[in-house]
């Protein structure tokens, strides 16, 4: 995959300006993409307050790091946050250990619930490396470290699409689209759409239903939720308010129609990929409905993963 990916770039005549080869004992370029001011956090944090940290600074991972020597120990997702709150298996850490008191668990220290084991690249390797690591472990992004196995940086698979968007001009958003789109409509309860990303890994559901504002009794694109917007309701303070019963019921029971984004940017499936890449970059978005032109429909869904397989296979 990773010689695939070379002979492109050479074919585009090195148009996005990559290395294609590793230098020993030199920084590789993928610290021109790198994020260098990475937010961490240790294994003795609470998991609200890694939610909180992940919605006052829009990020969607943090890794956790030993507050001495500053090693990476493991690294949080938003997925892992909404399997928490109610979608999967580390749910269980309320049902069972902390027998469904709610506030209890949520001040639980994120050691209970970060992965181990956590991918990295060194920052000696390439973006070529980084994009070609992205599609064979299917991952969305990682941390880079030193010798010394200490964070100097973090990259994501927008990170890479964003250098690599001049590969994508010829190619149109109906060509690698998803049709088979899950949706859901706007009275869905909070504890049911996190159930519906964690169990089919989607970062994001469209909201569909008959337009208020319109006599069709045609369904159309209402809204969109995304993990990050579902932990930004439970890292506002007026969801601290609910937790008054020591219950979590007044929170995950909250219907998607109160947090989804309604001025959801679009595309058409004409649109070309590089003018996707544009928007999504500006707009600080991982995800985009595709619809009809005409009529305004769901028609499709494109993703920066979809982005991503299409420069690097």
């Amino acid at each position: 995959m990773k010689n695939k990916l070379i002979k492109k770039i050479k074919s585009y005549d090195n148009v996005c300006n990559v290395q294609t080869t590793k230098k020993a004992d030199s920084v590789g370029d993928i610290m021109d993409i790198a994020y260098k001011d990475v937010i961490t956090a240790s294994q003795s944090a609470t998991i609200i307050e890694i939610a909180n940290l992940m919605s006052q600074n829009d990020i969607r991972r943090v890794p956790i790091t030993d507050p001495g020597s500053g090693k990476l120990l493991g690294i949080v997702t938003t997925m892992d946050i909404l399997d928490f709150f109610g979608g999967g298996k580390k749910y269980n850490l309320i049902t069972n250990k902390h027998e469904g008191n709610f506030l209890s668990a949520i001040n639980a220290p994120i050691k209970e619930i970060m992965s181990v084991g956590v991918k990295t690249m060194t920052n000696q390797d390439t973006i070529v490396d980084a994009a070609t690591l992205m599609i064979e472990d299917d991952i969305g992004g990682f941390p880079i470290v030193d010798s010394e196995n200490k964070i100097v940086g973090m990259v994501t698979e927008g990170d890479v699409v964003e250098k690599f968007a001049k590969l994508l001009t010829n190619i149109e958003v109906q060509e690698v689209m998803a049709t088979n789109v899950i949706t859901t409509t706007p009275g869905t309860k909070i504890e049911a759409i996190t159930k519906i990303m964690v169990r089919n890994s989607l970062r994001r559901v469209p909201i569909v239903g008959e337009d208020p504002k319109s006599n069709s009794k045609e369904e159309k694109l209402l809204g969109f939720v995304t993990a990050s917007d579902i932990l930004k309701y439970i890292g506002d303070h007026k969801l601290f308010a609910k937790l008054f019963s020591n219950e979590g019921e007044d929170v995950v029971n909250t219907n998607v129609a109160e947090l989804m984004v309604t001025d959801v940017k679009t595309v058409s499936k004409y649109d070309k990929l590089c003018d996707v890449v544009r928007i999504m970059m500006e707009s600080n978005i991982r995800g985009l409905p595709v619809v009809d032109e005409d009529t305004q429909k769901l028609i499709g869904i494109i993703t920066i993963r979809d982005l991503l397989k299409s420069i690097v296979k």
